[in-house]
């Protein structure tokens, strides 16, 4: 059984809305009847071990996701419509960058897609990337490529953005700093969806979505994760989710 907390989360503002998804790849229910919301400026973590459904998910929130049943609303419109492009920033596990152009050339070559060149200085001083604004991508280490993907996707200073697994491979100091980047767009009023495999990340995260198997184990915020299962550590928490559903 999914559990979801007492409080009325439809009542809440929401940059997304799912409402009885579900994805087949093949022969796999890669999503499997998913009804989730995600609160505006907020950072919500999917959480949840690799090959659960994170990526399916994602990529049916933006809209380049194959046979999808039920319902997205993002941003209050259909999902995947064209004039989401520009409010819906999306980066994907491997880096989408050239690496035969410079850090500003790679934002800049995106901001000219969307006709946003008056973001581009903001955009890579928000990844701390002004001082590598001549190096050529494929000269940066995989941590810096991630922030470069970033940044391409902050340029149309979208209003939300959606980020699959973007601290995979990095060492813990790196991760830290890049947490807190994310903190500090939704202080400016951006709204995040983080996946990750690794439950410390929920630290971060404002609320949860915990997936299985391409269902959903729970949404709520961290302190209620906690609060409900008697563990003080995330990771064995979201276990003894797991083992009192299958009870």
């Amino acid at each position: 059984m999914n559990y979801r907390p007492s409080m009325n989360r439809g009542d809440m503002p929401a940059a997304i809305r799912c409402e009885n998804v579900s994805v087949r790849r093949g022969k796999v229910q890669a999503v499997d009847d998913l009804t989730v919301s995600v609160p505006r400026g907020s950072v919500t973590g999917l959480l949840g071990p690799s090959g659960c459904g994170k990526t399916t998910l994602m990529r049916a929130i933006v809209g380049t996701q194959k046979n999808v049943s039920g319902r997205i609303d993002v941003l209050d419109r259909p999902a995947g419509i064209p004039s989401l492009r520009r409010d819906v920033g999306y980066v994907t596990q491997a880096a989408s960058v050239y690496g035969d152009l410079t850090v500003e050339q790679n934002v800049r070559y995106f901001a000219q897609i969307y006709g946003a060149e008056n973001g581009i200085a903001e955009a890579i001083d928000a990844v701390d990337l002004g001082s590598h604004v001549d190096h050529l991508a494929g000269d940066l280490s995989g941590g810096q490529l991630n922030r470069v993907s970033i940044a391409c996707a902050l340029v149309t200073r979208p209003q939300l953005l959606i980020l699959d697994e973007p601290t995979v491979g990095l060492d813990p100091v790196l991760r830290a700093d890049l947490w807190q980047r994310f903190k500090r767009l939704t202080d400016a009023g951006v709204t995040l969806l983080v996946s990750s495999h690794v439950m410390d990340e929920a630290e971060h995260c404002d609320e949860l979505i915990l997936m299985r198997a391409g269902g959903l184990v729970a949404q709520l915020p961290p302190s209620e994760l906690r609060a409900r299962t008697g563990e003080t550590n995330l990771e064995r928490a979201f276990l003894a989710l797991i083992e009192g559903a299958t009870a």
